[in-house]
């Protein structure tokens, strides 16, 4: 890509930061009001702000998306879905995709001024990564009764963010809390990386695709077994995805 090129894109990227900076200040200084509010009354509220950044991210970076397999999203439960992890645009975009949903996540994010009072008002399970079993026991406890509230809940089992073309083990945690809670998965997967790189200012535009399969069912499975299963269908279904960058 020619320099000019990587300075207009640069220049676009900036303004989007603009705006989502000006969004998460808006959201973050409601959340006093937010506070008085119950969780269902409070989401449809903030669920804008995923709405508007992921179409502010179009306007200004020309990044769109498009969901395949939407009618497999469950309408009359809750479910752990699990998706694979390449960029920032996931964490912003899937309230815009599915019901209302929450997410496990490093404790620390919600310690950032405003982005984190935000993010604390959508309950999420804000966990001590170094913690190891008594963080798994805080999955499962908590993660149980969001689900039987009603509220998904979003895990990436590779845990962290992975370049695209790369692979990392899948964490057991979102099998485990699954199997607990006697919840489906709803096996998701996307090219968002492709777009919005990990660690990338830039954006490139283009077509976010986003597949979610049906979801498994995870009556009589082991946490091996659903994670297998799991693995299985990301690895195959990623495979089918447009590669901007190849």
């Amino acid at each position: 890509m020619n320099p000019l090129m990587r300075f207009w894109l640069a220049i676009r990227a900036t303004i989007f930061w603009v705006g989502f900076t000006a969004s998460t200040l808006f959201y973050g200084l409601m959340t006093p009001l937010l506070l008085l509010l119950s969780f269902d009354a409070r989401y449809p509220l903030i669920r804008p702000y995923s709405q508007f950044n992921v179409w502010w991210l179009k306007v200004t970076c020309g990044i769109d998306y498009q969901v395949i397999g939407r009618e497999n999203i469950p309408t009359d439960e809750a479910v752990v879905v699990m998706a694979n992890h390449q960029s920032t645009w996931e964490t912003i975009a899937f309230a815009s995709i599915f019901p209302p949903l929450t997410w496990v996540l490093k404790r620390e994010l919600l310690r950032i001024p405003f982005f984190g009072w935000g993010l604390s008002m959508i309950r999420p399970i804000a966990i001590d990564r170094k913690s190891g079993k008594s963080a798994m026991i805080q999955v499962k406890t908590q993660g149980k009764e969001r689900l039987d509230s009603g509220i998904s809940l979003v895990i990436f089992p590779e845990g962290t963010r992975v370049p695209t073309g790369k692979v990392l083990p899948f964490k057991k945690g979102g099998a485990v809390l699954a199997e607990y809670a006697k919840k489906s998965v709803l096996p998701v997967v996307h090219n968002a990386g492709e777009h919005w790189p990990r660690m990338s200012y830039i954006k490139y535009p283009g077509t976010i695709t986003v597949k979610i399969g049906k979801p498994i069912n995870t009556d009589g499975l082991s946490v091996d077994e659903i994670l297998n299963q799991l693995r299985t269908w990301i690895d195959k279904e990623k495979q089918n995805l447009p590669s901007y960058l190849s």
